[in-house]
């Protein structure tokens, strides 16, 4: 009987040691990514689980640079367009992947007020501000603040803003926070603080292509779901109007899922005209929550690869990759075009700062920013 129990005893230890092990398996590991021109080191940090899920993230820009995942046969590839290389980062931005910032999409004329003060921006999307303008967060190195493994890998990257950086004000203290868990979910939080009112729209700038990045056909053949009845029609100058537009009975209309290429090239509806195909804000209809919620489903028939986005944001950019054009030389030399990817941006409203029936984005002294998003990958069977 001793034998037996001491037998039983040594088993459970195995099976507890191997469980904690399986429990503590998502990892976060960091290399060298390259130096900056003024010798700043950059890190790459790679987040992984046991099911072939990973995430490599560059401090430069706080850049989400790869998503890699299995297929329904279990082949893995990256479902992210970007660049292999730090300097191509640098040389040639793009918004692949990055932390764009203070402020996502659009501003009219790069043009807010505040408490009666008026502020502009740099204009960097001809007569607009686009991402922060200037130099965004997309175009700064972050600092490590932590990397750790456990049930949940988890990667923090801070970056301080000072007062009146592209034009905002308010000194404000960032944090990017990716996590990744053993289902899949890629979590990204934004946090802010400031001491002067400002305004903030943060979000991610991944491109994607579930059939693999460089796929022959890209995205168009994916199917996109996106639970929003309507969407906040643009000018000729991709600005909203302030206005809600219905989506039923229009190429918008993805709430019972349709596949991304088959309104694309509707040129018989004035808004795809202004946005030489989609590149949208779509007004959710969950609106702004407390925790994140869905955004978007994407599902690529042939791979089988899903994506889900969730966010707290009331809104999310669809954008098809429509200035895509054949210049920009992506990973292992692919050429980017339209349709190779499409993004899927959880965000407040564009131009909310000169839109009073929009959510706002002001933030102000004693009343931080919060911003929880999810990627989640999966496979449909």
């Amino acid at each position: 009987m001793r034998a037996i129990t001491k037998s039983r005893i040594i088993v459970a230890t195995l099976l507890a040691a191997l469980s904690a092990h399986a429990a503590d398996a998502a990892e976060a590991k960091r290399t060298p990514a390259g130096t900056l021109k003024d010798g700043t080191a950059i890190e790459a940090v790679t987040l992984s689980n046991a099911h072939g899920v990973s995430a490599r993230i560059l401090s430069y820009g706080a850049t989400l640079q790869s998503l890699m995942g299995p297929d329904r046969n279990g082949k893995i590839a990256d479902v992210m367009l970007g660049y292999d290389d730090l300097a191509s980062y640098v040389d040639h931005p793009n918004f692949f992947g990055v932390t764009v910032g203070r402020f996502a999409n659009r501003i009219a004329g790069g043009r807010f007020t505040l408490d009666g003060k008026p502020y502009q921006l740099p204009l960097n999307d001809k007569v607009n501000s686009l991402h922060g303008g200037g130099k965004g967060f997309d175009k700064v190195a972050w600092k490590i603040v932590s990397a750790t493994n456990g049930p949940t890998a988890t990667l923090v990257l801070g970056y301080r803003s000072p007062d009146g950086d592209s034009g905002y004000p308010g000194n404000l203290d960032v944090t990017v926070t990716y996590t990744l868990d053993e289902a899949g979910n890629l979590g990204i939080a934004y946090d802010a603080k400031t001491d002067k009112p400002t305004i903030i729209n943060m979000t991610n700038h991944a491109i994607f292509d579930l059939a693999g990045e460089g796929s022959a056909m890209g995205a168009y053949g994916h199917r996109l779901t996106i639970p929003a009845k309507a969407i906040t029609p643009v000018d000729d100058k991709l600005i909203p109007t302030g206005a809600l537009q219905p989506v039923a009975g229009t190429v918008f209309d993805f709430r019972n899922g349709r596949i991304v290429g088959e309104g694309i090239r509707d040129g018989r509806d004035q808004q795809i005209r202004y946005g030489h195909g989609y590149d949208h804000n779509f007004a959710l209809d969950k609106g702004l929550t407390a925790k994140p919620e869905l955004a978007a489903r994407l599902e690529d028939p042939v791979s089988g690869r899903v994506l889900e986005v969730l966010t707290t944001e009331p809104g999310v950019q669809f954008y098809t990759g429509n200035f895509l054009d054949g210049t920009f030389i992506g990973k292992k030399g692919h050429l980017y075009r339209m349709g190779d990817g499409i993004a899927l941006e959880p965000q407040k409203f564009p131009d909310a700062p000169n839109k009073p029936n929009f959510v706002s984005a002001r933030v102000d002294p004693g009343k931080p920013y919060h911003h929880a998003m999810i990627y989640r990958l999966s496979v449909a069977r």
